[in-house]
């Protein structure tokens, strides 16, 4: 763009901000929509990614370290993202678990959840689900309340809390502002974003701006104050608030306290923390699977609906190719069964793919809220996710496997057998993997279901059952070699005829 001669301009969303937070004090961010106020406070928590940012920001006198700042904030986002299949009481024993340090042990953790759950008034939902937004589960003011208190049992000395009463009526919001309040009561520093409050709201705020004229007797502060402030008004009137402000008393008092608590206490020091996540990798890892197996057991519209498919076209295939596996005195005897197990791999290997994305999709949006929480890295939750899988898909490989193997007639030996489940079982496995690949790798399962068609058609035509190998081109030849699919037929195949030297009646083998 420079070089056609286009200059580069940059956009300016914050300029010459200043201030600070003090404990114990509830301080609100106010303004229209599009001022500022969540980027602000997304810059503030270290939650910005893009854009440059200039100045200084120090907690307690000392320069800011994410890393360690992590571990000593939360971050209330403003869509309340939890995991819907597991309970109130799980959802705040599994952040505890991650985020608070190593040395608390097990009886003060789950004393300290109880506090927290008094204190947000969540103690009377301690086994409710958390469920979907809209959909089931907790209404959006308990939402909002849990997503505090995911906040809370981590001890934070910071919380940033972005517009905590948005899409809340009036009742919502004064119990969701009485949490926040007792809150700041317990000695934290909490900053709030805040669009439009009611007079109640309002209220609960210890620190704003003040404006310059005199409000009316009943008006509500919030609204006087976003009118008279923009830029409208201001020309109307003739007056530059910003000017007022830098002008007045209390800009020199907040300056003052910017520049008292800019310089450390005497005697202290600054904090720091050996490791970037308060527990080690092990735990993690238990952590995940612990949050994964509660999610699969309570979600059966995905565990229990795939064994009743898994059933079905077990039946359905044993009808099909009722007893052709006994049968071997032609060419089209062994290519019958061979059909068999291609059906087998695409049906419920399509299937696996396709029904696992929306479910990690949903719980892909909570992974990006816990990770920048610092509760875990990456690998404990791909750990957890993985290995949940492991036992469900073995039962559904045990079920079609006896179904299908006893129905077709396949030879009952044990290795066969073996063999048989074993080939299923890592090709049930891929399938399923891979449709969690593909939702880790695009923006959201729809799209990944269009890029894993695209796959599952390449895969279909180079397994070698549509086009033998032999005849597919040499320059695509290739291909077959890397398809999964060819090597779950090419095991699937050789553990039932690996063996057999039987001849056909044209004098042809079955091994070939």
């Amino acid at each position: 763009m420079k070089a056609q001669g286009i200059s580069e301009e940059k956009l300016e969303l914050l300029k010459g901000v200043s201030g600070a937070f003090r404990p114990g004090v509830l301080t609100a961010l106010m303004g229209v929509s599009g001022a500022g106020k969540t980027t602000l406070m997304d810059v503030l928590a270290g939650r910005k990614t893009g854009g440059y940012v200039e100045g200084t920001i120090k907690i307690s006198g000392y320069p800011k370290k994410q890393e360690t700042f992590a571990r000593i904030s939360g971050y209330c986002e403003q869509t309340d993202i939890h995991s819907p299949h597991v309970t109130v009481y799980e959802s705040l024993v599994f952040s505890a678990w991650l985020r608070l340090p190593p040395e608390v042990n097990s009886e003060t953790r789950m004393m300290f959840i109880e506090e927290v759950m008094e204190l947000v008034e969540l103690s009377s939902l301690r086994d409710a689900l958390v469920g979907l937004p809209g959909v089931n589960g907790l209404s959006t003011e308990q939402r909002k309340r849990l997503t505090i208190a995911v906040e809370l049992v981590a001890n934070p000395s910071i919380i940033f809390m972005d517009e905590p009463t948005s899409g809340l009526d009036a009742r919502a919001a004064a119990i969701v502002m009485r949490t926040v309040r007792n809150t700041v009561d317990t000695g934290r520093t909490v900053v709030c974003t805040i669009h439009q409050p009611s007079i109640d709201i309002f209220d609960a705020f210890d620190e704003e701006i003040n404006g310059i004229p005199k409000i009316k007797d009943g008006y509500n502060p919030a609204t006087w104050m976003l009118e008279v402030t923009s830029g409208a008004q201001e020309e109307a009137i003739g007056v530059n608030f910003t000017n007022i402000y830098k002008n007045s008393e209390l800009y020199r008092r907040n300056k003052a306290l910017v520049t008292e608590l800019s310089n450390p206490a005497p005697g202290s020091k600054d904090l720091y923390f050996q490791t970037r996540y308060s527990q080690s990798l092990l735990t993690q890892c238990i952590a995940c699977l612990w949050k994964q197996y509660w999610s699969y057991w309570r979600n059966p519209p995905y565990t229990a609906v795939r064994f009743l498919f898994t059933t079905f076209i077990a039946l359905m295939f044993g009808t099909i190719f009722w007893d052709l596996g006994s049968k071997r005195t032609r060419r089209q005897d062994v290519f019958n069964s061979m059909g068999s197990m291609y059906a087998a791999v695409l049906f419920i290997g399509f299937q696996n793919a396709a029904s696992v994305q929306p479910v990690v999709a949903v719980e892909r949006t909570v992974f990006y809220r816990e990770r920048a929480a610092g509760m875990y890295s990456a690998l404990p939750y791909a750990f957890g996710q993985v290995v949940i899988e492991l036992p469900y898909i073995l039962v559904q490989t045990v079920i079609y496997g006896i179904i299908v193997y006893a129905m077709i007639g396949f030879e009952w030996t044990s290795h066969k057998f073996f063999w048989y489940l074993f080939f299923m079982y890592f090709t049930f496995l891929y399938f399923t993997f891979y449709g969690m690949m593909t939702v880790a790798v695009t923006p959201d399962h729809n799209i990944a279901g269009i890029i894993s068609s695209a796959f599952f058609a390449l895969w279909n035509l180079f397994s070698g059952f549509i086009i033998p190998r032999t005849r597919i081109p040499v320059w695509w030849r290739w291909y077959y070699w890397v398809c999964p699919i060819s090597w779950s037929l090419y095991g699937l195949i050789a553990s039932q005829y690996g063996d057999v030297q039987d001849k056909f009646g044209s004098g042809e083998t079955v091994q070939h």
